[in-house]
């Protein structure tokens, strides 16, 4: 398997994933295209010779912010799971020279969302990041009832992200 950043022509795959991969949010396909294209140095893509696409994680560093990166979405194909592949996908990101300034990781979970909970529980403990979270967008607030609330989850690393193996 092999782990790298997303060029354009990989925005249909990507979208293909994510379609597969419910309950994420299913984004236009340009949607994905543009996150190839202008966000590479903060996506990964994870590729199997003669397989294609088996994972995605797509993040921005805040404009803002530079210190924390959000991590809008982890997408691994139905044959991956159960590989650990959304953990490396995550240490193999924040392991880019590009991203050495990077301190936090944050990320939008829904209460229900079990796996997501796992994967960045797991990742805080192998990174000896602190995870918290708190009620972020909410329900009646942000989404006129008709989504769950998402939680903001924040990893905070001390002494950086390097070495989340």
């Amino acid at each position: 398997m092999t782990l790298r950043k997303p060029v354009a022509e990989d925005g249909e795959a990507i979208w293909s994933l994510v379609q597969a991969c419910k309950p994420l949010d299913e984004n236009s396909m340009y949607c994905n295209l543009v996150q190839c294209d202008h966000f590479a140095g903060t996506c990964v893509v994870a590729e199997v010779e003669d397989q294609g696409v088996m994972g995605w994680v797509s993040g921005h560093v805040l404009p803002d912010d530079p210190s924390t990166l959000f991590v809008w979405q982890v997408a691994v194909s139905s044959e991956a799971r159960g590989l650990g592949l959304g953990g490396k996908m995550l240490s193999h990101l924040v392991n880019r020279p590009g991203l050495s300034n990077v301190r936090r990781i944050k990320t939008t979970i829904t209460k229900d969302n079990d796996a997501s909970w796992a994967l960045f529980r797991r990742f805080a403990s192998r990174t000896g990041g602190e995870l918290s979270h708190e009620p972020h967008y909410t329900k009646g607030d942000h989404f006129g009832g008709r989504h769950d609330t998402e939680h903001m989850v924040t990893i905070e690393m001390r002494g950086g992200l390097k070495k989340a193996a």
